[in-house]
């Protein structure tokens, strides 16, 4: 499975909507394309023509190359291995050793609010977040490689564990990817506002339902989706206002500084404490 990586930050009319300018191209065929006409697949955005005649062969200019998705097989692996690995038992209590649990990062163990990001509780649990993220994170990754899209993934999760230590009782463990996979989303988003979409379309339907299924299900961590919505969105709208100010290696360098500087402040949330005052007033 491969996706396209087009290095071309200079904006270009829409194919199909000449007024509006867009930084996305087709990963098939090249064109631009506005995130109105973006279909979001598991190789890559696609444009209307593409997804409604996949099957057809398009001739795609000789400047583009195809990358792997090493990031995201490896978040992947690491999430199905670490489900391996406590299913059966070669680490003992290890979902509790190594979840999120508030009152633990509060006594100074804040790198739970990243291990945490690759335990699950289910087969189902980690069969949803695995395929969201095999869904979602290869565009992502060709948009911005793989440092800068790890770097996106692991902010977006540290906010996620931020809003889960909010909102969630002080002894209570949380798991899962889920706050890194609306981070995703987040960010999907927050791409298709800056490049002139006057709606967010298929992403934002897929924002909805999966809003609507945490604050209808008992047992998921509404601040861990919240807060990983919301890092997604942040992280996002930096690099891409970085994008527009710098080129070449400078906006590599400046997007991963301001994603780290992202994942400081939500570990300093977390090890101070701060979110725990709403469940001891």
């Amino acid at each position: 499975m491969r996706s396209v990586t087009v290095v071309d930050e200079d904006l270009e009319p829409c194919y199909r909507h000449p007024d509006r300018d867009t930084a996305l191209h087709c990963a098939n065929c090249g064109r631009a394309i506005c995130p109105e006409c973006m279909t979001a697949t598991p190789v890559g955005q696609r444009c209307p023509e593409c997804v409604g005649q996949h099957q057809q062969r398009v001739r795609r200019p000789a400047s583009m190359s195809y990358t792997t998705p090493i990031v995201t097989y490896g978040l992947i692996g690491a999430c199905v291995l670490m489900f391996i690995y406590i299913q059966h038992g070669l680490s003992g209590s290890a979902d509790v050793q190594w979840a999120l649990v508030g009152s633990l990062v509060e006594n100074g163990e804040s790198w739970r609010m990243l291990s945490s990001m690759f335990l699950h509780a289910s087969i189902l649990h980690l069969g949803f977040n695995m395929y969201a993220l095999w869904a979602f994170g290869p565009t992502l990754e060709a948009r911005y490689g793989g440092p800068r899209y790890l770097a996106l993934y692991i902010a977006s999760g540290l906010c996620g564990s931020a809003g889960a230590l909010a909102l969630s009782a002080v002894n209570q463990p949380t798991v899962g990817a889920s706050g890194a996979i609306f981070g995703l989303l987040g960010a999907y988003a927050a791409i298709a506002k800056l490049h002139g979409a006057r709606d967010l379309g298929g992403i934002g339907a897929v924002i909805a339902i999966n809003l609507v299924f945490t604050l209808s299900v008992p047992g998921i961590s509404i601040g861990g989706h919240l807060g990983g919505l919301m890092g997604g969105v942040v992280c996002a709208l930096g690099y891409e206002l970085i994008g527009r100010r710098l080129r070449g290696a400078a906006t590599v360098a400046a997007s991963l500084a301001f994603a780290a500087a992202l994942s400081a402040v939500m570990l300093a949330y977390g090890a101070a404490g701060v979110g725990f005052d709403i469940w001891h007033r």
